[in-house]
């Protein structure tokens, strides 16, 4: 005979459900579930292993420990009484914060709607984009390379072969840091269906089967994600276009493919698709990178237009539609035609379904979830982190969000800085910022000094011979403290943390300047530019002094 204590039922339904799922269990001759005593009693052949019985129970949405014979009553009251902590989703910030709240002693339950677990970033976001990217720089590298006495190749390319590819590294992904976790962490239990609030400490859970399950819980996390933004042109929703989950996994490579957008996802998967063979035209309603210091977008424009990507700045799609395999849009200058339309005009939070306002849980405008930097909701009770709430849509963000959260939620006091918050994007060269660009500033009243280095000033761009770029650095003027920095550069990612320590750190130039900087390193080019506030660089040695 097996004991079990269970924690997650709401009311006698509950136990009959568990009673009915342990009971078709090959080898299981008779289950007793007592709502009243958060216990199961189940005898079974010695055959069956009780990790089966629980595994059982945790598909439903509860949690089980096993008990024991002869353990105390206790621990049975210890078990009822712990924290349960609910969150709504499986993504970065759903998992770091059930894992810290588990590491503090709570019970967790994850609910997940969709059909995987992970959320966007290892499913349909940064990992397989990455892998996509990286994939188009290779080819590109054989097809144009800067050095004599190496041939320039056209790529033999299988677009099929590395779609394949991305899924199977998403697939590994996935399984190490997510269902692992699940698997192995008794804390934590996964419920499959749509959540929303019923009131303020109950969800409503609907299942696929129609069974709807209420969950109350003592802490509730809100992150459930983002889904692609799809701009209201007329014509557009009944046309097969692509968001950036299509783009991404692809099997055949498109002849043309139009991009509607001008940020993140628009300018990575635009240069991606140009290096991989395909003919594109990218439409910004202004211009690149419109929220970045001017100098960024310049350049990747630039760069865009050499590689012959068709870049129609301060153009907007009025209609859109789609005959004979072609899509046509009508622009305000002229019309563009194209076999695949890619919208990636940015992310919406996943809140619309889930009934914030009867938990009087506060959103803005667009729907996200609004928090402080504890991350707490207008409910005390009540978190949120991720791509549904108000903070960058990025995953690291996220991560640390929902780990704060689950620190917080577990009587910690834990905040979230994100002064010096690095971002990045994949182009080539990258884009990377930290910190305030001159434009914040002088919105803050900061008076600043700045200085760019253009990157054939950087040794380690000359050996590689590419200097496309620039590193600049934005600082206080009375202080010469480091406020802020902008890269256009080859590996701008790798360089970019530096300069996030620097700021974080509250170092001048002349700080940075004074570092010692491993020569024939791109991140040289941060001291090298430190010290045009006060020197001629062209007037050093090697090294930089």
């Amino acid at each position: 005979m097996s004991k079990f204590s269970i924690y997650g039922m709401t009311c006698e339904s509950c136990a009959q459900h568990i009673e009915e799922a342990l009971i078709i269990i090959s080898g299981v001759n008779k289950v007793s579930v007592s709502y009243a005593e958060s216990s199961a009693v189940v005898e079974a052949d010695p055959s069956v292993q009780e990790q089966v019985l629980i595994s059982a129970i945790k598909t439903l949405g509860y949690g089980a420990k096993s008990v024991a014979e002869g353990c105390c009553d206790s621990d049975n009251v210890t078990d009822k009484k712990s924290l349960h902590v609910a969150i709504i989703g499986t993504g970065s910030a759903a998992f770091a914060c059930a894992i810290k709240a588990a590491d503090n002693g709570a019970q967790v339950t994850l609910i997940e709607a969709g059909e995987v677990i992970g959320g966007c970033c290892v499913n349909v976001g940064c990992v397989p984009s990455k892998i996509l990217i990286r994939a188009a720089q290779l080819a590109e590298q054989q097809r144009n390379n800067p050095f004599e006495g190496i041939e320039n190749l056209e790529p033999s390319l299988d677009r099929n072969l590395l779609a394949k590819q991305q899924t199977a590294r998403v697939d590994d992904l996935r399984a190490a840091k997510y269902q692992h976790i699940l698997d192995t962490n008794p804390s934590l239990s996964l419920v499959r269906g749509h959540a929303s609030f019923k009131d303020a400490h109950t969800l409503l859970i609907r299942h696929k089967d129609g069974y709807e399950q209420e969950l109350v819980a003592d802490r509730f996390l809100i992150a459930s994600g983002s889904q692609a933004s799809i701009p209201p042109i007329s014509g557009l929703t009944d046309t097969p276009y692509w968001t950036s989950t299509e783009a991404l996994f692809a099997t055949e490579l498109p002849e043309h493919m139009i991009v509607i957008g001008s940020s993140v996802v628009a300018v990575e998967l635009a240069q991606a698709y140009r290096r991989l063979g395909s003919e594109v035209t990218i439409l910004v309603r202004n211009t690149l990178l419109l929220r970045e210091d001017p100098a960024l977008g310049e350049g990747l424009t630039t760069v865009f237009k050499q590689e012959g990507i068709r870049v129609l700045e301060h153009t907007q799609a009025s209609q859109v539609s789609y005959e004979e395999g072609k899509f046509i849009l009508d622009t305000d200058q002229g019309e563009v035609r194209g076999d695949k339309l890619l919208v990636a005009t940015g992310r919406a939070p996943n809140t619309a379904n889930l009934n914030l306002d009867v938990a009087g849980v506060e959103t803005e405008a667009n729907g996200a979830v609004a928090v402080d930097n504890q991350m707490r909701t207008s409910q005390p009770h009540v978190y949120a982190a991720g791509d549904c709430s108000n903070m960058p849509q990025l995953v690291y963000v996220a991560a640390a969000a929902g780990s704060r959260a689950g620190i917080n939620m577990t009587d910690g006091e834990a905040q979230l800085d994100l002064s010096t918050m690095p971002a990045v994007i994949f182009t080539e060269p990258q884009v990377a910022t930290v910190g305030l660009s001159e434009q914040e500033a002088r919105e803050r009243n900061i008076e600043t000094a700045s200085r760019v280095l253009p990157l054939e000033n950087v040794p380690r761009a000359l050996a590689n011979f590419d200097t496309e770029g620039f590193i600049k650095l934005v600082v206080e003027a009375d202080t010469k403290r480091l406020i802020g920095a902008q890269v256009f550069a080859h590996d701008g990612g790798e360089i970019i943390q530096s300069a996030a320590l620097a700021i974080h750190n509250h170092m001048t130039v002349d700080d940075l300047a004074d570092q010692l900087f491993p020569y024939l390193t791109m991140v040289e080019g941060l001291k090298l530019c430190a010290q045009t506030f006060s020197k001629d660089i062209k007037e050093l040695s090697c090294c930089a002094g």
